[in-house]
């Protein structure tokens, strides 16, 4: 038996959730094709949820935690990975109902991971799922034909994780990018980004809610849903895209046809965890080219793993602004 530190949540008697530092043996793992040496994980809102009681999102506990995984492979019974190829494995089950990125050994399904080419495991975990939902939102608009003449794009929670990746991208592209954040103190790195202009949260407090709204953009990229979203729907242009992927505001949508029905608006929804495996690949190919971010230093911070919980609690409150990288081996 081969000894692993790992991070691992429990549910305790009185219906919390504890995550400690633990050191399990191999067969805490489920069973795989190919064995990891966890370099990196990161810290996303889901997997602050999975240590949050009652948030549906762990299926049972003890589980270690981190949705997303970045090492090396150690073994593999694969044909299709060899040990020292660098590795990223994301969505499915990972970190909710099959152990995660917490740990400094994983094992998966082989139809679980993505080699690397170009890209190191540090900025891999920099990327991460935040970063890969980012670039699959950026295409989503690239493939309904938003070009950068066409007007500005909106990306609203333009400072956690997906909304500064996407303000990253766009920018990049050539797009007029107005970034809506809260945070008074991201607007400056926002601004770094390339952001051209940003704005408070939308809907302001004088913006009325409106079936149709003045229209202003091309698209928007969404992570926040609600009134943010409504209001996101009713001010695009004719023919413009949302690219939505979360519901940091609400999972509510008070919204009504009229974008859809009068404005010909494409509503385009943004899964990055059942994504199938050769879809996934295929995007990771696409940021190691035309959709690599140009600023993963400005807006990555990197914490021990051992230290993780305390960031996981401060994510839930909206505290956490750009990406956070874990250091999972060396970190215990």
């Amino acid at each position: 038996m081969t000894e692993i530190n790992a991070m691992v949540a429990h549910e305790d008697a009185e219906g919390g959730v504890v995550l400690r530092h633990e050191v399990v043996d191999d067969s805490f793992l489920p069973e795989g094709d190919v064995e990891i040496r966890v370099e990196y994980s990161s810290v996303n809102y889901k997997d602050a949820l999975a240590v949050t009681p009652k948030a549906g999102v762990a299926r049972s506990y003890p589980l270690i935690p981190g949705i997303d995984v970045v090492g090396t492979v150690t073994a593999s019974t694969s044909a299709d990975f060899a040990a020292g190829d660098t590795v990223v494995a994301h969505g499915q089950d990972i970190g909710t109902g099959r152990h995660g990125g917490y740990a400094q050994t994983a094992r998966y399904p082989a139809d679980y991971l993505v080699k690397l080419t170009s890209l190191s495991a540090a900025d891999a975990a920099a990327v991460g799922t935040a970063g890969f939902t980012a670039a699959m939102s950026v295409d989503a608009l690239r493939a309904h034909g938003v070009d950068p003449s066409d007007g500005p794009v909106l990306v609203t929670g333009a400072s956690g994780g997906v909304g500064s990746v996407s303000v990253d991208l766009l920018a990049g592209l050539g797009y007029e990018v107005v970034a809506s954040t809260g945070k008074t103190d991201a607007r400056e790195l926002l601004r770094d980004l390339g952001a051209a202009q940003v704005i408070d949260r939308v809907p302001g407090p004088d913006d009325k809610m409106r079936a149709l709204g003045k229209a202003h953009w091309a698209a928007v990229v969404d992570c926040v849903g609600g009134k943010t979203l409504a209001y996101a729907l009713s001010t695009l242009k004719y023919g413009g895209v949302a690219a939505i992927s979360g519901l940091a505001g609400s999972a509510d949508l008070p919204a009504t046809v009229h974008p859809f029905i009068l404005r010909g608006v494409t509503l385009a929804g943004i899964d990055s965890v059942m994504l199938p495996i050769e879809k996934r690949r295929e995007i990771w190919n696409r940021i190691e080219s035309d959709l690599a971010p140009r600023h993963l230093g400005l807006i990555t911070r990197d914490v021990s793993v051992r230290d993780v919980d305390d960031v996981l609690r401060t994510i839930i409150g909206g505290g956490v602004t750009g990406r956070t990288r874990v250091i999972v081996h060396d970190g215990f």
